[in-house]
């Protein structure tokens, strides 16, 4: 943790007890710690929800839950949850952070892959979030469109992807390349306002019309 990401943490409201577990036992129980979006994008995300009051939000990329209880913790009397993990190795210790912070109650994890899974859902979504494989987003988002409910957030992560979007070369991996189409996608559809926010890996705030 650098010393900017330090201060932010420190003049910020805490993450509390539950968080704080997930996000150690992320990196000690799994090989991608770093996959934890942290208490910035955490916290960002309950203020959406605070703000939204949305019914249904859905998650597709679970990792370990961290996110998914900074969202949980915010939703008001009767919300749900539906998070979409394709990881089956994950669902021990994703339901731990759940029960430990007692909002299993509010949570629908659909283990699977998303691609699979978002067809069969019928909610209309307030809030979605992907945080998933980053060869997929264009997928996801074609997949999700129609389950937002008009004036609802996609909020898609990672999306300059360490700087790689803005280089002059153009990158040959295809997490790299599947970044750059959804964000080509998203800046021209004309269905949608949206930002990219410059925090931490990068966040595209897309608001359907």
């Amino acid at each position: 943790m650098d010393a900017l990401e330090r201060y932010i943490r420190e003049m910020s409201t805490p993450q509390g007890e539950t968080l704080a577990w997930v996000e150690r036992q992320s990196w000690l129980r799994t090989s991608h710690g770093r996959q934890v979006t942290g208490p910035q994008v955490g916290a960002l995300l309950r203020q959406f929800v605070q703000l939204l009051q949305p019914r249904h939000v859905l998650e597709i990329g679970t990792f370990s839950g961290y996110a998914t209880l900074w969202m949980a913790d915010a939703l008001p009397e009767g919300g749900r949850i539906d998070t979409i993990e394709i990881n089956d190795e994950m669902e021990d210790l994703i339901r731990e952070g759940f029960e430990r912070a007692g909002l299993a109650g509010r949570i629908r994890l659909l283990i699977g892959d998303a691609l699979d899974i978002l067809p069969t859902l019928t909610d209309s979504y307030e809030l979605v979030f992907i945080d998933a494989d980053k060869r997929d987003y264009v997928a996801y988002y074609q997949s999700v469109f129609d389950l937002v409910a008009p004036g609802g957030l996609i909020v898609a992560d990672n999306v300059l992807w360490d700087g790689k979007v803005c280089g002059e070369e153009i990158p040959r991996d295809q997490q790299s390349r599947g970044i750059l189409a959804f964000n080509d996608l998203v800046a021209g559809d004309d269905r949608v306002e949206n930002f990219i926010l410059p925090l931490r890996d990068g966040l595209n705030i897309i608001r359907k019309k």
